[in-house]
């Protein structure tokens, strides 16, 4: 399995609408691609230890593997969708991790 992780800045005036876009909209078309295992937005409480990240939200999606989680990348349903939720972010230079469960 695998899973991507993407630090993110949600402009606060925004926030509220791409929770709600993420949940209705995203979310469900994740969904339908093969491979799909999750996928959640987690917005930081605060940090316990160490430095205060530069990020307000961390998205995370998990997918069976990398070669399905390609195909919903190269998609046209992730084309249309994820600029609605990147378009909310103040900086699009986020940090993106991909990483191997094991």
């Amino acid at each position: 399995m695998v899973q991507v992780h993407v630090d993110m800045v949600v402009n606060p005036a925004k926030e509220a609408g791409m929770l709600e876009y993420f949940h209705t909209k995203f979310r469900p078309e994740a969904q339908k691609f093969e491979g799909y295992l999750d996928v959640r937005m987690m917005k930081l409480r605060t940090t316990l230890v160490g430095t205060e990240p530069q990020l307000n939200y961390r998205f995370v999606i998990t997918y069976r593997n990398e070669e399905l989680r390609q195909k919903w990348i190269a998609s046209a349903d992730h084309a249309r969708n994820w600029p609605l939720i990147e378009n909310t972010l103040t900086d699009k230079g986020y940090l993106v991790l991909l990483t191997d469960i094991v």
